[in-house]
């Protein structure tokens, strides 16, 4: 029996490694953008994580005729009326770096200094989509307090200053193994994990007989 096919609407290697991983022990085959040659960008302009992941989701699946399964993440914090939210890869600007991005979300919390104002959380929506445009669509969620300062020398964005106060650890100072227990990514996976079998049988009532858009590029 062949194993289903789940394109990953990325190029990133390492996320693309993750998934292989957390998805090992299921009768599927992951693969990513790049394993199908040149595909256009997909513009995250939506208003919400749902959108953004289910834009690139279902933008794969229909273009290559697999289902696709795609996540939009970012930090939301209380005081900042949800900021930088989806806007959190670029909210030092479309060109930011992590550490342009950190430098401004600690200068925006200055004005807050009291510990009850600080409350942020790590948001994340995952898609799974087929070709037809049906989707699957899963969140998870870690709650924390921002920082003031940076503590801890791994993670990624915002990690350095997300704390969180069951471990008494910032995201950074965790190690991949604590991260992926309690963080927002490995929140939403825990439920595609728990039901996995039910989503292979609903990608294959849902995906269409016919052949994959073709792209002009």
């Amino acid at each position: 029996m062949l194993k289903t096919i789940l394109v990953l609407a990325t190029r990133n290697i390492g996320k693309t490694k993750e998934i292989r991983q957390i998805l090992q022990d299921f009768d599927v085959e992951i693969k990513n953008l790049d394993d199908f040659g040149p595909i256009p960008e997909i513009e995250e302009d939506g208003n919400t994580f749902e959108e953004n992941a289910y834009k690139k989701a279902s933008f794969a699946a229909r273009i290559l005729g697999y289902p696709a399964i795609a996540d939009d993440s970012g930090l939301v914090v209380e005081a900042l009326n949800g900021k930088p939210g989806v806007r959190s890869a670029r909210y030092a600007g479309n060109n930011a770096t992590d550490e342009m991005n950190l430098k401004k979300l600690i200068k925006e919390m200055e004005k807050f200094p009291d510990p009850n104002n600080r409350k942020a959380a790590f948001e994340c929506v995952i898609s799974i989509a087929t070709a037809t445009g049906a989707a699957l669509t899963y969140e998870g969620r870690c709650e924390g307090l921002l920082l003031d300062e940076p503590k801890g020398d791994g993670g990624f964005g915002y990690d350095p200053i997300f704390f969180y106060p069951e471990l008494k650890k910032t995201f950074a100072e965790l190690s991949i193994e604590e991260k992926s227990l309690i963080s927002h990514r490995g929140m939403a996976f825990k439920e595609i994990i728990s039901e996995f079998d039910k989503i292979l049988t609903w990608i294959d009532i849902n995906m269409p007989q016919f052949e994959p858009v073709k792209c002009k590029l």
